[in-house]
């Protein structure tokens, strides 16, 4: 089975909180996007998440989203990419959220998200 992904968001590395809250601010009025409050982020829309810190990839990270997840680990698996297992993010039943590649594309992480 070939699964459909679809861009997500792309999420950019900040220095901090600040630096976060104020490139959400910019985007937001840039693109006019409504700002969201996250623990680890914030948000500009659903297009940009803005890291509080420097987390995964160099630049930042890619989220792809499809609507089975883990048919899409399966796949992706077979074409020979492999994940990082600590990042893995599962719902409340138990099924997977999301989970991260392993290792880094242009500069960027990436990770797969149940649309």
């Amino acid at each position: 089975m070939t699964n459909t992904f679809e861009l997500a968001h792309v999420g950019i590395n900040n220095a901090d909180a600040t630096d976060a809250q104020e490139l959400a601010d910019l985007l937001c009025l840039m693109f006019n996007l409504d700002p969201r409050h996250g623990k680890k982020s914030e948000f500009a829309g659903t297009f940009f998440e803005c890291v509080k810190s420097q987390y995964l990839g160099t630049h930042g990270h890619i989220g792809m989203a499809t609507v089975d997840l883990p048919s899409a680990v399966e796949e992706l698996t077979g074409k020979g990419f492999g994940f990082n297992a600590e990042t893995a993010a599962y719902f409340d039943d138990g099924r997977l959220q999301n989970i991260y590649l392993a290792g880094e594309f242009g500069g960027f992480a990436i990770h797969v998200m149940q649309k």
